[in-house]
């Protein structure tokens, strides 16, 4: 680990898939989390543009209008409890073989403007089994009235909440799937 807590492989894919240009009144930020769940299983969930209630708890509906394709557009039904009922979202990267998935809210009754974030999922071994490693970054408007810390602070929460759930749902999946362990070298 080094000084920002990232190991040196979450820096470079960080660097290499990550790349966020936040200007003077926004915020950005890059969450990591390991799942003992491999790469197809957690990327199975994760790609689901149309279907993120799977895995994301304040999620309670989601509709994509027209194809499920870059630049789809979907709509978003937030759970009660959070200072949203919808959002709208636009699918920008969706990369099957690389293993990104990017969106951009682009609208709804929040207050998260300029919102875009950048998930990826790459393999690595947990526990001498095949296991995930996932990172999402976001960069977002800072709101008037908050600070760039409170809003990081809001935004990771959110996150951290979904990454859990991803790992509870996929690492549940895992153990149905009973995946062998990686023979050691």
């Amino acid at each position: 680990m080094n000084a920002n807590g990232f190991s040196s492989v979450e820096k470079e894919y960080i660097r290499k898939h990550h790349r966020h240009y936040p200007a003077e009144n926004q915020c950005s930020s890059t969450l990591v989390k390991h799942i003992k769940a491999p790469v197809h299983l957690v990327w199975s969930l994760v790609r689901r543009f149309d279907q993120p209630q799977k895995y994301k708890p304040f999620i309670s509906r989601c509709v994509v209008k027209g194809n499920l394709e870059i630049g789809s557009l979907r709509e978003v039904d937030v759970k009660s409890g959070l200072p949203a009922t919808t959002s709208t979202e636009r699918l920008e990267i969706l990369d099957d073989e690389e293993h990104i998935l990017s969106i951009r809210i682009v609208g709804g009754d929040h207050r998260l403007r300029n919102y875009s974030s950048i998930l990826s999922v790459h393999p690595e071994v947990i526990d001498g089994r095949p296991g995930t490693l996932v990172i999402e970054s976001f960069v977002v408007d800072v709101p008037d009235g908050n600070t760039q810390d409170e809003t990081c602070y809001f935004v990771e929460a959110l996150i951290k909440c979904n990454l859990k759930s991803l790992a509870d749902v996929s690492e549940r999946l895992a153990v149905q799937d009973r995946t062998e362990p990686i023979d050691r070298m």
